[in-house]
């Protein structure tokens, strides 16, 4: 009798390293921020915090609250694909109506996430652009996020956030 490899079934998955990697998320953080709006503006900072939760292990929940906008918020969903082999999840912002889609893989090292999506492009010419996400763990309590577009230039990176674990007293 030959073993055969079972392939789990997408409705009753259980958690994998890649669902595992993604618990290293889970806790309550504080970030700074700095947005490039333009090349001809400076830069604005800006501070927040993000609480991340699990979702039956296999979902991470990200909900991020800042001072930038006159009060920013996000929401992003992020899971493990077993069958795409790819990271994939959503990001909704208070302040924009479109749902952005993420598919993305982590680097050999184990350390950085990359998120590719394509939505709607900066320039507000109803054109569509490829943008990146890209969560990098710098240490247990400290991760930072990037956030950068493609022009014909290459990727042009216009967010950075560091965030830090909130200790817990």
């Amino acid at each position: 009798m030959t073993s055969e490899t079972t392939q789990q079934s997408p409705m009753t998955a259980e958690p994998q390293k890649e669902h595992q990697w993604l618990q290293k998320l889970v806790g309550e953080w504080t970030y700074e921020s700095e947005i490039i709006m333009g090349p001809d503006q400076p830069p604005q900072k800006g501070t927040g915090s993000e609480s991340v939760r699990a979702f039956g292990g296999l979902w991470v929940l990200m909900e991020g609250r800042g001072d930038l906008s006159g009060g920013d918020a996000s929401i992003i969903t992020l899971g493990y694909d077993p069958e795409k082999k790819r990271f994939v999840g959503t990001f909704i912002g208070s302040t924009m109506t479109y749902l952005w889609h993420y598919d993305g893989e982590l680097d050999a090292a184990g350390k950085v996430l990359t998120l590719d999506a394509e939505g709607p492009s900066m320039l507000g010419d109803g054109t569509t652009a490829k943008y990146q996400d890209v969560i990098e763990v710098v240490g247990d309590d400290h991760r930072r996020f990037r956030s950068r577009v493609l022009t014909d230039a290459g990727w042009n990176e216009f967010m950075t956030a560091d965030y830090r674990r909130k200790r817990v007293r």
